[in-house]
């Protein structure tokens, strides 16, 4: 029970991360041109609020990833993160408003099904 609550703490922190740094890039835009444009605007991304963010939860969704792999097999670990594809999915759907096509739904079921599966084993 304490390997699935690291798991789902770790895919959660890894969502928010994706979420976060995705608002900040909504935020900065295209990143593009030049090596030097390309730098300026990575230097704007590294100081925006929600990147940071992003990153904050990324490293912490690391450490409990690190706990999470001193217990249980990579195996098994490393497949259920695909949980994180489904959820972001969701959040990308639901609260930043994507168009999420009927086959990438299909795509996230078939995800899910691989994951009880993986739990099961």
């Amino acid at each position: 029970m304490r390997q699935m609550l690291l798991l789902l703490i770790t895919v959660g922190l890894n969502v928010v991360g994706q979420f976060f740094m995705k608002q900040g890039m909504s935020q900065i835009g295209v990143i593009s041109g030049s090596f030097d444009v390309m730098a300026a605007g990575l230097m704007r991304a590294f100081l925006n609020p929600y990147v940071i963010g992003g990153v904050a939860a990324y490293g912490l969704s690391s450490i409990f990833w690190l706990i999470l792999l001193s217990r249980v097999e990579l195996s098994y670990a490393y497949p259920a993160l695909a949980l994180g594809y489904v959820l972001v999915t969701l959040v990308g759907a639901w609260i930043l408003g994507e168009s999420v096509s009927n086959l990438r739904w299909v795509a996230v079921g078939v995800i899910c099904v691989g994951v009880v599966l993986l739990s099961r084993s």
